[in-house]
Formats: C-alpha cells, sequence, structure tokens
C-alpha cells in the first residue's frame, strides 16, 4: 500500500500492519481538515483496500494528538456558488464516505482529539469508534449558517437517537469522551497514550476470525443496498444450474436446469 500524494491542503498516508491498515489524516497545522485533496486521497486508497485480499480491518485517525479532523476546509468550500456546492461538494463528500461505510473490510475510528463537522460524519462512517479521553465531538455547522453536509443527518440519529442529534446539531454544542460513550456514539474511551495500541488489538481480534465471514457479516448488518444482491448472486452462481448456464453459453447450447 503506497501513501497518497502530499499536496499543500494535506494528504491521506496509509501504513501496514501486518493485515491491518492504518490510514492516517496529516494536515497537522489545520487540524486536519478535509480539503478535495485529501478526499480525492481517502477514495483512491479505499479503493486499493476494497481490493486488497491481504487485508482484513482499517483504521483511520488523525496525525498528531490535537485532532482526528475538525471537519471540512471552509476554505475549501466557503467560495463556491451554491449550485457548485450541491453538484461537487456535498455529493462527492456523500460518494467518499458512503465509499468509506461500505468499505468490504471492518473499519474502526481511533478518535485522537476534536471531531467536528465533517471529522465527526467520516467517524460516524466507520464500524467501530474509539476514543481517546481527550476527544470532543461536534456538530458546529448552525454556528456558521449551514448544516451537516455529508450523511451527518442519517447516521447520527441512527446511532443516539433523534432527541440527542437535534440537541447536538441545533446548538452546535461539544461532548466530551465520556458523554459520547453514555451516548451511544463511540465504543469505548480510552487513556490518549493507549489509543493506537487499543484499536489495535481490536484490529487484530477481528483479523484473527475468517475474513469472509466477518466481511459478510458487515455487508449483512450494514447500509450496502448491494449486498442482497451480491449475496443472491453468489448463491446463484455456485449452484449446478449456475455452473450449467455458463458452460451452456460457452458450448452455444440450450441449458438444461435441474433446479439444484
Amino acid at each position: 500500500m503506497t501513501a497518497a500524494e502530499s499536496p499543500p491542503d494535506g494528504t491521506i498516508v496509509a501504513r501496514r500492519e501486518g493485515s491491518i491498515t492504518v490510514l492516517t489524516m496529516d494536515r497537522i497545522t489545520k487540524l486536519n481538515a478535509l480539503g478535495p485533496s485529501m478526499l480525492s486521497g481517502l477514495e483512491r486508497l479505499l479503493t486499493d483496500i476494497d481490493r486488497d485480499s491481504e487485508c482484513r480491518v482499517v483504521i483511520i485517525t488523525g496525525a498528531g494528538h490535537r485532532a482526528f479532523s475538525v471537519g471540512a476546509d471552509i476554505n475549501s468550500w466557503a467560495a463556491m456558488k451554491p449550485l457548485d456546492m450541491w453538484r461537487i461538494w456535498v455529493r462527492e463528500g456523500h460518494r467518499i464516505l458512503q465509499r468509506l461505510a461500505t468499505l468490504r473490510q471492518p473499519t474502526i475510528a481511533a478518535v485522537n482529539g476534536y471531531a467536528f463537522g465533517g471529522g465527526l460524519e467520516l467517524a460516524l462512517a466507520t464500524d467501530i469508534r474509539i476514543a481517546s479521553e481527550s476527544a470532543m465531538f461536534a456538530m458546529p455547522e448552525t454556528k456558521i449558517g449551514t448544516l451537516p453536509g455529508w450523511a451527518g443527518l442519517s447516521r447520527l440519529p441512527e446511532l443516539i437517537g433523534l432527541a440527542r442529534s437535534k440537541q447536538l446539531i441545533f446548538s452546535g454544542t461539544q461532548i466530551d469522551a465520556i458523554t459520547a460513550e453514555k451516548w451511544g456514539l463511540v465504543n469505548e474511551v480510552v487513556a490518549p497514550a493507549t489509543l493506537m495500541a487499543r484499536s489495535l488489538e481490536l484490529a487484530r481480534n477481528i483479523a484473527a476470525n475468517a475474513p469472509v465471514a466477518v466481511q459478510l457479516a458487515k455487508a449483512a448488518i450494514g447500509d450496502d443496498a448491494s449486498a442482497l444482491e451480491a449475496f443472491a448472486a453468489a448463491i446463484a452462481a455456485g449452484t449446478d444450474d449456475g455452473a450449467e448456464g455458463v458452460t451452456a453459453y460457452h458450448e452455444k447450447r440450450s441449458p438444461h436446469f435441474t433446479g439444484h
């Protein structure tokens, strides 16, 4: 696995820990704010990971200790015209985070600081969230006259319910890691010094299990609209009739189906 390129507005760095891939949002000077290059780099890496049969679990975190990600880079979208914001920024962000949500491998967010706005939405797109005791969470978009745009309006209520989602989104205020765990936003809270060690421990526990079974379980539990069709097609292709259909096609004859 190679790291994405390093443009001025940050990058996503990938490294391997055996069968685990660790992705790090690397833009420390801007608290890992997500710009276009980081988003496109993330999409490229996710495409590579999905095709990587050796990768069993993915961890995503932020560089440094202050922030997981403070969200979408305001400078990247503030100058956009409304139609361009819809056509480009919101739609592309949705597509890339959905790519993360439906990645074949299980994903863990190691939240090491601020997870605000689009950064929190990115964490919501992972399967499991482990938070440092110093982590803080917020949906502050209403404070600058906008609202969550990368599926936070749907994923957040799925995790913590409507009332608490409304509280976070309407007020824009922050909650700490202990509150986030109490509300069901994160799975565990650990000391800052042990965040990556705990995330890797959990990833190794998952990676030790049968990878196909784990990935099928993720697809069945998750919001991947293609999962049902994929399961059905795989079952059909594995039957005697499936083999007969392909054989008949190659032999240019009518198939003889038996119902087995």
